[in-house]
């Protein structure tokens, strides 16, 4: 007689354990803020160029030309960059410099590398 083959305990578990907490619905809508601001091209350009920029900061002056914009679309998107939490500026005279939140990255990377 051919019956159904013996299984152990652990090769009847269905699902493997947590090894690790999952994420609260706090960080998970921080996270989601994050991840949709930076889910467009232009956006992830502007972080890399701020993060590339001497001293880690640049004027929207600067970012229009690399970017391909206008200036006030160039400002529309660090506005998005800014509500989510991943850039920060500073009012220099006329001018807004604007700086990457280094925490932002961090919780962002600490995220994806599990």
């Amino acid at each position: 007689m051919t019956g159904l083959p013996l299984l152990t305990p652990t090769e009847m578990v269905c699902c493997s354990p947590l090894l690790r907490e999952p994420i609260d619905e706090e960080q998970a809508e921080r996270l989601s803020r994050v991840l949709r601001a930076l889910a467009d091209p232009v956006r992830l350009r502007l972080v890399s160029i701020v993060a590339a920029s001497e001293g880690q900061e640049a004027c929207v002056c600067d970012l229009v030309e690399p970017v391909g914009l206008s200036q006030p679309t160039v400002s529309h998107h660090l506005k998005v960059l800014r509500e989510a939490g991943i850039v920060g500026s500073e009012r220099r005279g006329l001018w807004a410099y604007y700086y990457v939140h280094p925490e932002a990255v961090e919780e962002l990377s600490a995220w994806l590398a599990g």
